[in-house]
């Protein structure tokens, strides 16, 4: 499962985007954010994420360190 950091979370609409270890940006969605279980991510976190599907979509996240 391939890591990043949380580079920009909206708590109002639960989207936000991360960064991975080269520097890719991925933007997740709030279905991606609610099958994390989280209550909330902060800038600068280390997540896992999933990416799915043939548009390579983040479906899922995990934090690393809190």
């Amino acid at each position: 499962m391939p890591q990043g950091t949380i580079r920009t979370f909206d708590h109002a609409s639960q989207t936000g985007s991360l960064l991975d270890d080269a520097l890719v940006e991925w933007h997740f969605d709030r279905e991606a954010f609610a099958a994390s279980g989280l209550q909330e991510l902060r800038l600068g976190q280390r997540v896992r994420y999933v990416l799915e599907g043939p548009d390579e979509r983040v479906s899922q996240l995990n934090v690393v360190s809190l």
